[in-house]
Protein backbone atom coordinates (compact mmCIF):
# COMPACT_ATOMS: atom_id res chain seq x y z
CA UNK A 1 0.00 0.00 0.00
CA UNK A 2 1.52 3.30 -1.04
CA UNK A 3 2.31 5.89 1.67
CA UNK A 4 0.46 9.14 1.17
CA UNK A 5 1.88 11.27 4.04
CA UNK A 6 4.66 13.42 2.59
CA UNK A 7 6.14 13.99 6.10
CA UNK A 8 7.11 10.32 6.20
CA UNK A 9 9.31 10.76 3.15
CA UNK A 10 10.90 13.81 4.79
CA UNK A 11 12.11 11.64 7.67
CA UNK A 12 15.39 10.71 6.05
CA UNK A 13 18.63 9.96 7.89
CA UNK A 14 19.83 13.55 7.91
CA UNK A 15 16.52 14.87 9.29
CA UNK A 16 16.40 12.19 11.94
CA UNK A 17 19.91 12.96 13.16
CA UNK A 18 19.26 16.69 13.08
CA UNK A 19 16.11 16.45 15.18
CA UNK A 20 17.68 14.07 17.65
CA UNK A 21 20.76 16.28 18.00
CA UNK A 22 18.52 19.26 18.68
CA UNK A 23 16.64 17.29 21.32
CA UNK A 24 19.87 16.23 23.02
CA UNK A 25 21.13 19.80 22.81
CA UNK A 26 17.95 21.03 24.48
CA UNK A 27 18.48 18.61 27.34
CA UNK A 28 22.10 19.70 27.72
CA UNK A 29 21.11 23.37 27.58
CA UNK A 30 18.50 22.81 30.24
CA UNK A 31 21.11 21.20 32.43
CA UNK A 32 23.50 24.12 31.89
CA UNK A 33 20.83 26.68 32.65
CA UNK A 34 19.89 24.85 35.86
CA UNK A 35 23.58 24.80 36.80
CA UNK A 36 23.90 28.53 36.13
CA UNK A 37 20.76 29.17 38.17
CA UNK A 38 22.25 27.22 41.08
CA UNK A 39 25.49 29.14 40.71
CA UNK A 40 23.63 32.44 40.73
CA UNK A 41 21.91 31.38 43.95
CA UNK A 42 25.26 30.61 45.62
CA UNK A 43 26.65 34.05 44.79
CA UNK A 44 23.47 35.99 45.54
CA UNK A 45 23.21 37.93 48.74
CA UNK A 46 26.89 38.82 48.73
CA UNK A 47 28.63 40.03 50.70
CA UNK A 48 27.52 37.64 53.44
CA UNK A 49 28.51 40.15 56.13
CA UNK A 50 30.03 43.61 56.43
CA UNK A 51 33.36 43.62 54.57
CA UNK A 52 36.59 45.04 55.85
CA UNK A 53 37.96 45.48 52.32
CA UNK A 54 36.40 46.56 49.02
CA UNK A 55 39.25 45.58 46.73
CA UNK A 56 42.40 43.43 46.64
CA UNK A 57 45.94 44.00 45.39
CA UNK A 58 48.11 40.91 45.05
CA UNK A 59 51.85 41.52 44.59
CA UNK A 60 52.89 38.06 43.46
CA UNK A 61 56.64 37.46 43.55
CA UNK A 62 57.05 34.59 41.11
CA UNK A 63 59.85 32.09 41.57
CA UNK A 64 59.91 31.62 45.34
CA UNK A 65 61.57 34.46 47.25
CA UNK A 66 63.91 33.49 50.07
CA UNK A 67 62.12 34.03 53.37
CA UNK A 68 65.39 32.98 55.05
CA UNK A 69 67.30 35.93 53.60
CA UNK A 70 64.57 38.56 53.64
CA UNK A 71 62.06 38.07 56.48
CA UNK A 72 62.92 35.22 58.82
CA UNK A 73 66.52 35.23 60.03
CA UNK A 74 67.35 33.45 63.29
CA UNK A 75 70.50 33.61 65.48
CA UNK A 76 70.80 29.83 65.02
CA UNK A 77 71.61 30.31 61.34
CA UNK A 78 74.59 32.51 62.12
CA UNK A 79 75.82 30.15 64.81
CA UNK A 80 75.52 27.07 62.58
CA UNK A 81 76.59 28.58 59.26
CA UNK A 82 78.41 25.93 57.23
CA UNK A 83 77.29 23.07 59.47
CA UNK A 84 75.04 20.23 58.32
CA UNK A 85 71.34 20.79 58.95
CA UNK A 86 70.32 18.42 61.78
CA UNK A 87 68.45 15.31 60.54
CA UNK A 88 65.79 15.96 63.19
CA UNK A 89 65.04 19.30 61.48
CA UNK A 90 65.30 18.17 57.88
CA UNK A 91 63.25 15.03 58.55
CA UNK A 92 61.97 13.04 55.59
CA UNK A 93 60.68 15.99 53.61
CA UNK A 94 60.46 15.40 49.86
CA UNK A 95 63.08 17.47 48.04
CA UNK A 96 63.23 18.49 44.41
CA UNK A 97 65.52 16.67 42.01
CA UNK A 98 67.90 19.62 42.17
CA UNK A 99 69.07 18.86 45.73
CA UNK A 100 67.78 15.37 46.55
CA UNK A 101 71.09 13.86 45.44
CA UNK A 102 73.41 16.18 47.33
CA UNK A 103 75.96 14.56 49.64
CA UNK A 104 75.74 17.44 52.14
CA UNK A 105 73.21 20.05 53.22
CA UNK A 106 75.16 22.88 54.88
CA UNK A 107 73.28 25.72 56.54
CA UNK A 108 73.71 29.13 54.92
CA UNK A 109 73.20 32.28 56.98
CA UNK A 110 71.29 35.20 55.41
CA UNK A 111 73.18 37.23 52.84
CA UNK A 112 72.79 40.50 54.70
CA UNK A 113 72.13 41.63 58.22
CA UNK A 114 68.75 43.12 59.03
CA UNK A 115 66.89 44.81 61.82
CA UNK A 116 63.74 44.46 63.88
CA UNK A 117 61.11 46.81 62.46
CA UNK A 118 57.76 48.24 63.42
CA UNK A 119 55.65 47.57 66.54
CA UNK A 120 55.88 43.80 66.00
CA UNK A 121 59.66 43.74 65.84
CA UNK A 122 59.55 41.86 62.54
CA UNK A 123 63.02 41.12 61.16
CA UNK A 124 63.50 42.60 57.67
CA UNK A 125 66.72 42.34 55.70
CA UNK A 126 68.84 45.37 54.90
CA UNK A 127 68.32 44.34 51.26
CA UNK A 128 64.84 45.89 51.71
CA UNK A 129 65.48 49.26 53.40
CA UNK A 130 62.32 50.90 52.08
CA UNK A 131 60.09 48.09 53.34
CA UNK A 132 61.78 48.46 56.71
CA UNK A 133 60.37 52.00 56.85
CA UNK A 134 56.74 50.90 56.27
CA UNK A 135 56.88 47.84 58.56
CA UNK A 136 54.37 49.52 60.86
CA UNK A 137 51.71 48.94 58.20
CA UNK A 138 52.59 45.30 57.48
CA UNK A 139 51.12 42.12 58.92
CA UNK A 140 53.47 39.14 58.58
CA UNK A 141 52.42 35.51 58.44
CA UNK A 142 55.58 33.53 59.26
CA UNK A 143 54.06 30.03 59.14
CA UNK A 144 52.50 29.63 55.71
CA UNK A 145 52.88 26.16 54.21
CA UNK A 146 52.04 24.30 51.00
CA UNK A 147 52.37 20.74 49.71
CA UNK A 148 53.61 21.91 46.31
CA UNK A 149 57.38 21.83 45.77
CA UNK A 150 57.65 22.71 42.07
CA UNK A 151 56.91 26.06 40.49
CA UNK A 152 53.94 25.56 38.23
CA UNK A 153 51.82 23.54 40.69
CA UNK A 154 52.77 25.93 43.50
CA UNK A 155 52.05 29.11 41.50
CA UNK A 156 48.77 27.61 40.30
CA UNK A 157 47.91 26.58 43.87
CA UNK A 158 48.35 30.03 45.36
CA UNK A 159 46.52 31.75 42.52
CA UNK A 160 43.61 29.30 42.07
CA UNK A 161 43.40 27.16 45.19
CA UNK A 162 44.27 24.04 43.20
CA UNK A 163 47.53 22.59 41.88
CA UNK A 164 45.77 21.40 38.71
CA UNK A 165 45.28 23.95 35.89
CA UNK A 166 41.76 24.82 34.82
CA UNK A 167 40.37 26.23 38.05
CA UNK A 168 39.26 29.87 38.46
CA UNK A 169 41.79 32.37 39.76
CA UNK A 170 41.31 34.33 42.98
CA UNK A 171 40.40 37.45 41.05
CA UNK A 172 37.83 35.58 38.95
CA UNK A 173 36.17 34.18 42.06
CA UNK A 174 35.99 37.64 43.62
CA UNK A 175 34.75 39.23 40.39
CA UNK A 176 32.08 36.52 40.15
CA UNK A 177 30.95 37.05 43.72
CA UNK A 178 31.10 40.83 44.06
CA UNK A 179 31.11 42.20 40.52
CA UNK A 180 32.60 45.54 39.58
CA UNK A 181 32.24 49.08 40.89
CA UNK A 182 33.58 50.67 37.69
CA UNK A 183 31.67 50.00 34.49
CA UNK A 184 34.48 51.41 32.36
CA UNK A 185 37.22 49.01 33.49
CA UNK A 186 37.25 45.25 34.07
CA UNK A 187 36.77 44.01 37.63
CA UNK A 188 40.05 42.07 37.45
CA UNK A 189 43.30 43.29 35.86
CA UNK A 190 46.71 41.61 35.79
CA UNK A 191 50.18 42.85 34.82
CA UNK A 192 53.52 41.06 34.45
CA UNK A 193 57.03 42.44 34.94
CA UNK A 194 60.45 40.88 34.53
CA UNK A 195 62.91 41.08 37.40
CA UNK A 196 66.68 41.44 37.42
CA UNK A 197 67.21 38.38 39.59
CA UNK A 198 67.08 35.81 36.86
CA UNK A 199 66.26 35.91 33.18
CA UNK A 200 63.73 34.93 32.10
CA UNK A 201 62.39 33.28 35.27
CA UNK A 202 59.31 31.13 35.54
CA UNK A 203 56.68 31.48 32.79
CA UNK A 204 53.49 33.30 33.72
CA UNK A 205 50.48 31.87 31.91
CA UNK A 206 47.26 33.79 31.29
CA UNK A 207 45.32 30.94 32.93
CA UNK A 208 46.61 32.36 36.25
CA UNK A 209 44.07 35.17 35.79
CA UNK A 210 41.58 32.98 33.93
CA UNK A 211 37.98 32.19 34.86
CA UNK A 212 38.24 28.39 34.68
CA UNK A 213 34.72 27.00 34.79
CA UNK A 214 33.21 30.30 35.96
CA UNK A 215 31.50 32.49 33.34
CA UNK A 216 34.03 33.82 30.83
CA UNK A 217 33.13 37.39 31.77
CA UNK A 218 34.93 36.86 35.09
CA UNK A 219 38.40 36.28 33.69
CA UNK A 220 41.05 38.91 34.24
CA UNK A 221 42.31 41.27 31.57
CA UNK A 222 46.05 41.49 31.09
CA UNK A 223 47.54 44.97 30.63
CA UNK A 224 50.63 45.02 28.43
CA UNK A 225 53.34 47.67 28.56
CA UNK A 226 53.62 50.37 25.94
CA UNK A 227 51.23 52.22 23.69
CA UNK A 228 48.84 49.29 23.18
CA UNK A 229 48.04 47.97 26.69
CA UNK A 230 45.13 45.78 25.52
CA UNK A 231 45.42 43.90 22.25
CA UNK A 232 42.87 44.69 19.54
CA UNK A 233 41.35 47.49 21.62
CA UNK A 234 42.11 50.27 19.14
CA UNK A 235 39.97 50.85 16.09
CA UNK A 236 41.43 49.75 12.76
CA UNK A 237 42.83 52.55 10.58
CA UNK A 238 40.02 54.47 8.90
CA UNK A 239 37.37 53.46 11.45
CA UNK A 240 35.88 56.23 13.58
CA UNK A 241 34.44 55.82 17.06
CA UNK A 242 30.92 56.52 15.72
CA UNK A 243 31.35 53.78 13.12
CA UNK A 244 32.55 51.39 15.83
CA UNK A 245 29.48 52.27 17.93
CA UNK A 246 27.13 51.58 15.03
CA UNK A 247 28.84 48.27 14.27
CA UNK A 248 28.56 47.17 17.90
CA UNK A 249 24.88 48.13 18.01
CA UNK A 250 24.17 45.90 15.02
CA UNK A 251 26.31 43.10 16.43
CA UNK A 252 24.59 43.33 19.81
CA UNK A 253 21.19 42.97 18.15
CA UNK A 254 22.31 39.82 16.33
CA UNK A 255 23.91 38.34 19.43
CA UNK A 256 20.84 39.16 21.52
CA UNK A 257 18.63 37.28 19.05
CA UNK A 258 20.98 34.31 19.23
CA UNK A 259 21.00 34.40 23.02
CA UNK A 260 17.19 34.49 23.07
CA UNK A 261 17.05 31.45 20.76
CA UNK A 262 19.59 29.32 22.59
CA UNK A 263 19.80 30.76 26.10
CA UNK A 264 23.57 30.55 25.90
CA UNK A 265 25.15 32.67 28.67
CA UNK A 266 28.44 32.83 26.75
CA UNK A 267 26.71 34.84 24.03
CA UNK A 268 25.65 37.40 26.63
CA UNK A 269 29.19 37.42 27.98
CA UNK A 270 30.42 38.19 24.47
CA UNK A 271 28.05 41.16 24.22
CA UNK A 272 29.33 42.47 27.56
CA UNK A 273 32.94 41.99 26.44
CA UNK A 274 32.38 44.03 23.27
CA UNK A 275 30.74 46.80 25.28
CA UNK A 276 33.52 46.81 27.87
CA UNK A 277 36.13 47.03 25.10
CA UNK A 278 34.32 50.04 23.64
CA UNK A 279 34.31 51.81 27.02
CA UNK A 280 37.95 50.88 27.62
CA UNK A 281 38.92 52.70 24.43
CA UNK A 282 38.33 55.86 26.47
CA UNK A 283 39.22 54.67 29.99
CA UNK A 284 42.55 52.92 29.30
CA UNK A 285 44.32 55.90 27.70
CA UNK A 286 43.21 58.01 30.65
CA UNK A 287 44.44 55.33 33.05
CA UNK A 288 47.92 55.13 31.52
CA UNK A 289 48.38 58.88 31.15
CA UNK A 290 50.73 59.80 34.00
CA UNK A 291 50.99 63.47 33.17
CA UNK A 292 48.86 64.35 36.18
CA UNK A 293 51.17 62.61 38.66
CA UNK A 294 53.39 64.94 40.69
CA UNK A 295 57.16 64.74 40.54
CA UNK A 296 57.18 63.79 44.23
CA UNK A 297 54.94 60.81 43.54
CA UNK A 298 57.02 59.65 40.58
CA UNK A 299 60.22 60.02 42.58
CA UNK A 300 58.74 57.98 45.42
CA UNK A 301 58.23 54.97 43.15
CA UNK A 302 61.85 55.07 42.01
CA UNK A 303 63.86 55.58 38.81
CA UNK A 304 62.10 52.83 36.82
CA UNK A 305 58.60 54.25 37.22
CA UNK A 306 58.50 55.73 33.69
CA UNK A 307 59.78 52.51 32.04
CA UNK A 308 56.65 50.77 30.68
CA UNK A 309 56.28 47.25 32.00
CA UNK A 310 58.71 47.67 34.90
CA UNK A 311 57.62 46.63 38.38
CA UNK A 312 57.71 50.28 39.50
CA UNK A 313 55.51 51.39 36.58
CA UNK A 314 53.06 48.58 37.28
CA UNK A 315 52.90 49.54 40.96
CA UNK A 316 51.89 53.07 40.04
CA UNK A 317 49.31 51.76 37.56
CA UNK A 318 48.00 49.47 40.29
CA UNK A 319 47.36 52.45 42.55
CA UNK A 320 45.56 54.24 39.71
CA UNK A 321 43.41 51.15 39.10
CA UNK A 322 42.54 50.77 42.77
CA UNK A 323 41.50 54.40 43.10
CA UNK A 324 39.21 53.76 40.12
CA UNK A 325 37.62 50.94 42.13
CA UNK A 326 38.92 47.99 40.14
CA UNK A 327 38.01 45.05 42.35
CA UNK A 328 41.13 42.87 41.99
CA UNK A 329 44.56 43.89 40.72
CA UNK A 330 47.47 41.46 40.52
CA UNK A 331 51.10 42.19 39.67
CA UNK A 332 53.22 39.20 38.69
CA UNK A 333 56.94 39.89 39.09
CA UNK A 334 59.31 37.22 37.82
CA UNK A 335 62.89 36.43 38.73
CA UNK A 336 62.96 35.08 42.31
CA UNK A 337 64.15 31.58 41.38
CA UNK A 338 67.62 31.79 42.88
CA UNK A 339 68.88 28.22 42.55
CA UNK A 340 72.21 29.64 41.49
CA UNK A 341 74.23 32.80 42.09
CA UNK A 342 72.11 33.83 45.09
CA UNK A 343 74.75 36.36 46.16
CA UNK A 344 74.46 38.20 42.85
CA UNK A 345 70.84 37.70 41.88
CA UNK A 346 68.95 38.32 45.13
CA UNK A 347 70.22 41.90 45.72
CA UNK A 348 69.28 42.86 42.15
CA UNK A 349 65.80 41.39 42.56
CA UNK A 350 65.30 43.22 45.85
CA UNK A 351 66.28 46.53 44.23
CA UNK A 352 63.51 45.98 41.67
CA UNK A 353 60.73 45.70 44.22
CA UNK A 354 61.78 47.37 47.47
CA UNK A 355 61.22 51.06 46.76
CA UNK A 356 58.13 50.69 44.51
CA UNK A 357 56.40 48.33 46.95
CA UNK A 358 56.98 50.61 49.93
CA UNK A 359 55.91 53.64 47.88
CA UNK A 360 52.71 51.86 46.84
CA UNK A 361 51.79 51.04 50.46
CA UNK A 362 52.50 54.64 51.51
CA UNK A 363 50.64 56.08 48.51
CA UNK A 364 47.54 54.00 49.23
CA UNK A 365 47.66 55.02 52.88
CA UNK A 366 48.09 58.72 52.09
CA UNK A 367 45.10 58.66 49.74
CA UNK A 368 42.86 56.85 52.23
CA UNK A 369 42.73 53.71 50.09
CA UNK A 370 44.73 51.33 52.27
CA UNK A 371 42.05 50.98 54.92
CA UNK A 372 39.66 49.26 52.49
CA UNK A 373 42.22 47.68 50.14
CA UNK A 374 43.77 44.35 51.13
CA UNK A 375 47.37 44.12 49.92
CA UNK A 376 48.96 40.66 49.72
CA UNK A 377 52.70 40.28 49.08
CA UNK A 378 53.29 36.59 48.42
CA UNK A 379 55.38 33.99 46.65
CA UNK A 380 54.54 30.38 45.77
CA UNK A 381 56.97 29.06 48.41
CA UNK A 382 60.18 29.98 50.22
CA UNK A 383 63.74 28.71 49.89
CA UNK A 384 65.78 26.15 51.80
CA UNK A 385 68.03 27.16 54.67
CA UNK A 386 70.67 24.80 53.30
CA UNK A 387 72.79 25.47 50.23
CA UNK A 388 72.03 24.19 46.77
CA UNK A 389 75.51 23.49 45.52
CA UNK A 390 78.81 23.70 47.32
CA UNK A 391 78.92 26.09 50.26
CA UNK A 392 80.64 29.34 49.29
CA UNK A 393 80.59 28.64 45.55
CA UNK A 394 79.70 31.73 43.49
CA UNK A 395 77.03 29.64 41.75
CA UNK A 396 75.45 28.30 44.96
CA UNK A 397 71.82 29.10 45.72
CA UNK A 398 68.81 27.80 47.60
CA UNK A 399 66.20 25.22 46.57
CA UNK A 400 62.38 25.33 46.83
CA UNK A 401 60.84 25.15 50.30
CA UNK A 402 57.08 24.99 50.83
CA UNK A 403 57.17 23.56 54.33
CA UNK A 404 57.29 26.96 56.03
CA UNK A 405 57.60 30.42 54.47
CA UNK A 406 56.58 34.05 54.93
CA UNK A 407 54.05 36.39 53.30
CA UNK A 408 52.76 39.75 54.42
CA UNK A 409 49.49 41.65 54.13
CA UNK A 410 48.51 45.27 54.68
CA UNK A 411 45.32 47.31 54.97
CA UNK A 412 41.88 45.82 54.37
CA UNK A 413 41.14 44.94 58.00
CA UNK A 414 44.39 43.20 58.97
CA UNK A 415 46.37 44.27 62.01
CA UNK A 416 49.17 46.71 61.10
CA UNK A 417 52.59 46.17 62.60
CA UNK A 418 51.76 42.57 63.52
CA UNK A 419 53.23 39.13 63.00
CA UNK A 420 51.60 35.73 63.32
CA UNK A 421 53.00 32.22 63.31
CA UNK A 422 56.55 31.14 63.85
CA UNK A 423 59.15 28.95 62.21
CA UNK A 424 61.61 26.80 64.13
CA UNK A 425 65.14 27.92 64.96
CA UNK A 426 66.27 26.86 61.47
CA UNK A 427 63.43 28.62 59.55
CA UNK A 428 62.57 25.15 58.25
CA UNK A 429 59.42 23.85 59.96
CA UNK A 430 56.33 25.54 61.38
CA UNK A 431 56.77 25.91 65.14
CA UNK A 432 53.60 27.84 66.03
CA UNK A 433 50.22 28.62 64.45
CA UNK A 434 50.41 26.96 61.01
CA UNK A 435 48.59 28.68 58.15
CA UNK A 436 47.82 26.68 55.02
CA UNK A 437 47.22 28.28 51.61
CA UNK A 438 43.55 27.35 52.03
CA UNK A 439 43.47 29.37 55.26
CA UNK A 440 45.02 32.32 53.45
CA UNK A 441 42.33 32.14 50.76
CA UNK A 442 39.57 31.83 53.36
CA UNK A 443 40.92 34.90 55.15
CA UNK A 444 41.18 36.90 51.94
CA UNK A 445 37.53 36.16 51.12
CA UNK A 446 36.52 36.94 54.71
CA UNK A 447 37.97 40.46 54.52
CA UNK A 448 35.68 41.02 51.52
CA UNK A 449 32.62 39.86 53.46
CA UNK A 450 32.50 36.38 51.90
CA UNK A 451 32.07 33.15 53.86
CA UNK A 452 34.24 30.70 51.91
CA UNK A 453 32.07 27.72 52.92
CA UNK A 454 28.95 29.34 51.44
CA UNK A 455 30.61 30.58 48.24
CA UNK A 456 30.70 27.86 45.59
CA UNK A 457 30.03 26.98 41.96
CA UNK A 458 28.75 23.61 40.67
CA UNK A 459 31.45 21.81 38.69
CA UNK A 460 31.87 18.08 37.98
CA UNK A 461 29.25 17.15 40.53
CA UNK A 462 30.79 19.21 43.33
CA UNK A 463 29.96 22.56 44.84
CA UNK A 464 33.47 23.80 44.12
CA UNK A 465 35.11 26.49 46.23
CA UNK A 466 38.29 28.53 46.07
CA UNK A 467 39.28 26.85 49.34
CA UNK A 468 38.55 23.35 47.99
CA UNK A 469 36.97 20.48 49.90
CA UNK A 470 39.53 20.10 52.70
CA UNK A 471 39.21 22.06 55.94
CA UNK A 472 40.12 25.73 55.86
CA UNK A 473 39.81 28.41 58.51
CA UNK A 474 39.79 32.18 58.66
CA UNK A 475 42.91 33.43 60.45
CA UNK A 476 40.94 35.74 62.74
CA UNK A 477 44.04 36.40 64.84
CA UNK A 478 45.43 38.76 62.19
CA UNK A 479 42.20 40.72 61.71
CA UNK A 480 41.31 43.94 63.50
Amino acid sequence: MPLSNPDVFALNRRTFLTTQTAAIGSLALGSLLRRDARAADSSSGLPHFAPRAKRVLCLFQSGGLSHVDLFDSKPTLLAHHGQEIPPSVKGTQRLTGMTSGQAAYPIVAPLKSGRLCGPSGAWISDLLPSLQEVAGDLCFIKSLHSEAINHDPAITYLNTGNQIPGYPSMGAWISYGLGSENENLPAFIAMVSQGSGKNPGQPIFSRLWGSGFLPASRQGVGLRPGANPVLYLSNPPGTTRDQRRALLDDLEELNARRAAELGDPETLARINAYEMAFRMQASVPELTDLSGETKATLDAYGPDVLIPGSYAANCLLARRLLERDVRFVELFHRGWDQHIALNRQLPNQCRDVDQPTAALVSDLKQRGLLQDTLVLFASEFGRTVFSQGKLGDVNAGRDHHGRCFTVWLAGGGVKPGFKYGKSDDFCYNVAENPVHLRDLHATLLHTLGIDHERFSYPFRGLDTRLTGVEPARVVNEILV
